[in-house]
């Protein structure tokens, strides 16, 4: 029964808890990430307990120099856990009553481990939503940086996983970094809706003493206070809103990997990936195989999952704090830890590409100047859905006599219509193509020039 007397809520019970019952409810083993969270929260709650007269000036030093001993201890990782540890709250606790003695049992007082973890998961969060917006921001960086280097290098644009029109990679790589400044959004609303104070909340009721609630929340730099005790210790949409975050920058990370990965294979061949980058095959000694942007791809899965195993804990839960609550930590820390690693990976991958500019133009041909000659047929006062059909069948002829659309001859364009001009053949021309599209968002240089400063002003 000894080390049962330790437990914050032991008291009340006279037989110990089942080994496997408590093994089972032990959460330390991953909230211990939570230490330097639990520290703050604790030592913004003795000033708290100062102001309310619940310690003495000398008490809350003892106790906040205490607290932080713990916290070198995490930081050396020379901190030693006990079985009788729950989570990082009893550790914390337990280790500063050793330090201080009974002083340290003053703490608690008027807070629960309900508003607690409350507190350190939303702290944790808004930390954790600054980092990742810092990733984001590097891998901007690196799509910016080459779509400006090969702004104007002319590809295929591809709908359908058909060869559709010609664009450039510029414009390319800005497609792929629109959805990232998006995706920065979503983890500053995350982390707006973290930042909320629920400490002073307690176990569901609120606190019994008169501690100053925002005073606590300058002091652990939280923008507002909880306005409804029972909703502060509940509350998960903080939680739910990272990991939807996470989950789409997952989905825009495996659309980008899809296309390198496509991009990089003898088929297309249009980039090369860097070596630091991919991987061999321990058969087939010529294999370099994209490893590095499959597992990118792959973990997109796993970030959906985080998020739907969340809202999946959440909607059956009764108000205020429920032991469910324990499963939201795992899946939000884990979306951190991939996307710590993805996105620096995929950034590096960008920074180290290598372009065939001629294997791109080489897969442009005059069939995707298409809706370019159903262009001229209306500058010429054809209705365009009458120009579509007249090029769908020059299309079809070409296909038939097994040549390009550009290589029939004249008479051949008059035989399907007399609107075709001498000048025609300028239609088939790359460069004039892309220059045509000068519309907001499109392919002309000078738009490209205007979209790349407005990415620019945008990720920074």
């Amino acid at each position: 029964m000894k080390s049962e007397t330790r437990k914050l809520w032991g008291g009340r019970f006279s037989k110990p808890t089942d080994s496997l019952a408590h093994q089972f409810g032990s959460s330390l083993h991953f909230d211990a990430r939570l230490f330097d969270e639990d520290i703050a929260g604790s030592v913004a709650w003795a000033h708290g307990l100062v102001s309310a007269n619940v310690l003495s000036e000398d008490e809350a030093v003892a106790i906040i120099a205490g607290l932080e001993q713990v916290r070198l201890e995490f930081m050396s990782d020379s901190f030693e856990a006990h079985p009788e540890d729950e989570d990082i709250h009893s550790a914390v606790e337990r280790r500063l009553t050793e330090i201080v003695g009974p002083l340290g049992g003053k703490l608690h007082t008027g807070r629960s481990r309900n508003d607690q973890v409350a507190t350190d998961f939303r702290l944790w969060t808004m930390r954790a939503c600054d980092l990742l917006l810092q990733h984001l921001a590097g891998l901007q960086r690196a799509l910016l940086a080459s779509a400006e280097t090969d702004l104007t290098v002319a590809m295929p644009g591809y709908t359908h996983m058909q060869r559709a029109q010609p664009i450039t990679w510029g414009h390319w790589a800005l497609s792929h970094l629109w959805p990232l400044t998006r995706d920065s959004d979503r983890f500053a609303h995350a982390r707006r809706s973290a930042s909320v104070l629920p400490l002073g909340a307690a176990a569901l009721a609120g606190t019994a003493f008169s501690v100053d609630r925002h005073a606590i929340a300058v002091e652990l730099c939280f923008e507002s206070v909880c306005e409804n005790s029972v909703d502060a210790v509940s509350d998960r949409d903080f939680a739910v809103d990272f990991l939807y975050a996470a989950a789409v920058v997952g989905v825009h990370l495996s659309q980008l990997s899809q296309q390198l990965i496509l991009f990089s294979s003898a088929e297309f061949g249009f980039i090369v990936l860097d070596e630091a980058y991919a991987t061999g095959s321990s058969l087939m000694p010529q294999k370099k195989n994209p490893d590095v942007l499959e597992l990118t791809r792959g973990k997109s899965g796993r970030l959906i999952g985080n998020l739907t195993g969340l809202l999946v804990t959440l909607k059956g839960l009764s108000s205020a704090y429920d032991r469910d609550l324990q499963e939201d930590k795992e899946p939000v820390f884990d979306a951190f830890d991939v996307l710590s690693n993805a996105l620096p990976l995929v950034a590096g991958i960008i920074r180290t590409i290598e372009l065939r500019p001629e294997r791109m133009a080489a897969q442009i041909d005059p069939g995707m100047m298409a809706t370019d000659l159903a262009d001229y047929l209306v500058m010429r006062g054809v209705p365009f859905r009458e120009a579509h059909a007249i090029v769908g069948k020059v299309v079809r002829m070409s296909e038939e006599r097994g040549v390009g659309i550009a290589d029939l001859a004249p008479e051949d364009l008059h035989i399907v219509s007399d609107q075709f001009g001498d000048d025609v053949w300028q239609v088939f021309d790359i460069d004039a193509s892309l220059a045509r599209r000068a519309a907001v968002g499109g392919t002309a240089t000078d738009e490209l020039r205007r979209q790349l400063e407005a990415a620019r002003r945008k990720s920074t």
